[in-house]
């Protein structure tokens, strides 16, 4: 009975995030330019080089992302404003208002063009086959394949990546491919041979960034699969994307382009031809044909991944670490004693409430236990406000990602101390219940007073 009961909740779920979000006037730009910034959503622990902290100084973010963030919101005439989110959930925190415009190397696809607005293309990457660095039998595509297919292996790929869908496109749906969160985890498998892992597929801006930290690697074969990096805003914000347009078009007639992407190594004849191209397709009143000459040389500290380790890395990144802790002290402070209100008030409609509510406190512990953490957040974070606005129509219901966690904890903490009292309130002898009734003490204070002191 509970398993349907899990079944239904996770289907009624799945049908809720479908619902599209509400299509609002588009007074998109306005509201930016009153609010006087532009919320810029990335990654920043998918590190260079697209958004990174500064070698040095990590406290501040670098990377050509943020200084494309910066140019658009130049052109706009607002300041920048940098929001964390995990890679796969940028476009889930897009829909959901927590920022305007994602840029974080998300490629261009027909499927995503068709649910979000995507600018113009501000780089054209491609894909580089990397191998262990003492594997001379795989110098290109063909020979990978004639290693999987002769003694089998595996490809490390960033999931969700277009190098997921060049791969599975290249070798058949039935290439066994290894999925990680991080680029660096699935380079570190290889350069390890982790499980079978052979080869990994990578943007070229990204090998070429961590090429030095991964000594035990190299590329095999010249680069493939060209595709583009474009920037992600709602589909019903068009003001912003046009704007968001003429900033990279602007940047590009001016050469600002051309020069971020040099300081980060990442200009090449591959961006020249294409920057020639986009510019000889532009607005016939501009007469500039290309980008002037790069003016900025490549800043090693920027273009090569400069990590501290040991000392160097507590020495310049403890701070960030002390603040960690004190946000994960915070959390647990404020939903510790959220989560025993809860739990304690959900024992007692168990024990000694209605028939009715003590099921309903039975079913809330079993789906709270039964379901894991991340799912919870997702509803109390996505789904939440999206029910709010399909129930109330123009509403502008969400919940800061860090009250989220707090409500998140407790709810999660809440059942496990739900049955923690209710075992404690069930090992007192029943006996001290009566004996309390009997002197004329009202049931309601006898549990306070004498069964909850006991259990607790």
């Amino acid at each position: 009975m509970m398993s349907l009961f899990r079944t239904g909740v996770f289907s009624l779920l799945g049908l809720l995030a479908t619902i599209p979000a509400i299509a609002l006037a588009d007074d998109s730009l306005a509201v930016i330019q009153q609010r006087g910034t532009l919320r810029w959503g990335a990654d920043r622990e998918g590190g260079g080089p697209f958004v990174f902290h500064k070698p040095g100084q990590p406290e501040q973010l670098v990377g050509f992302e943020s200084e494309i963030a910066s140019l658009i919101a130049e052109h706009i005439g607002v300041k920048v404003q940098f929001v964390q989110g995990q890679w796969d959930k940028l476009p889930d925190m897009l829909d959901r208002g927590d920022f305007d415009i994602v840029l974080n190397g998300f490629e261009y696809s027909p499927e995503r063009a068709a649910v979000y607005g995507t600018t113009t293309p501000y780089y054209l990457y491609e894909l580089q086959l990397l191998v262990r660095a003492e594997n001379t039998a795989i110098n290109s595509w063909d020979d990978l394949r004639q290693t999987l297919s002769a003694s089998g292996g595996r490809v490390s790929l960033l999931g969700g990546a277009a190098a997921e869908q060049f791969t599975v496109d290249y070798f058949g749906p039935s290439v066994d491919i290894a999925l990680f969160d991080g680029v660096t985890d699935a380079m570190r498998a290889t350069e390890l041979q982790a499980d079978g892992i052979v080869a990994n597929v990578q943007d070229l801006p990204i090998w070429n960034f961590y090429s030095n930290a991964f000594p035990g690697l190299r590329a095999a074969g010249a680069p493939v699969g060209q595709g583009f990096y474009v920037g992600l805003t709602r589909r019903q914000d068009v003001a912003l994307l046009q704007a968001a347009n003429a900033a990279l078009l602007q940047g590009r007639r001016s050469g600002r382009l051309q020069n971020i992407f040099a300081r980060y190594g990442m200009w090449n004849a591959t961006q020249q031809k294409y920057t020639d191209e986009q510019l000889a397709t532009a607005d016939s009143a501009v007469t500039e044909s290309s980008a002037p000459a790069v003016t900025e040389s490549v800043d090693p500290r920027l273009a090569q991944s400069t990590s501290p380790t040991g000392f160097d890395a507590v020495r310049e990144r403890g701070w960030l670490l002390v603040q960690a802790a004190s946000i994960t002290v915070a959390l647990s402070c404020l939903a510790m004693p959220l989560a025993i209100l809860i739990g304690l008030s959900v024992t007692l409609v168990r024990l000694y409430g209605s028939r009715l509510a003590g099921r309903m406190g039975a079913i809330y512990v079993e789906v709270v236990r039964g379901t894991p953490l991340v799912l919870q957040l997702y509803v109390i974070y996505f789904l939440i406000p999206e029910l709010a606005a399909f129930l109330i129509p123009g509403s502008q219901f969400s919940i800061s990602a860090f009250w989220s966690a707090v409500l998140g904890l407790a709810i999660n903490y809440s059942a496990y101390e739900a049955e923690i009292y209710r075992a404690g309130l069930q090992a007192v002898p029943r006996g001290q219940m009566e004996a309390a009734m009997a002197l004329g003490m009202p049931r309601n204070l006898a549990i306070r007073r004498i069964l909850i002191p006991q259990a607790t």
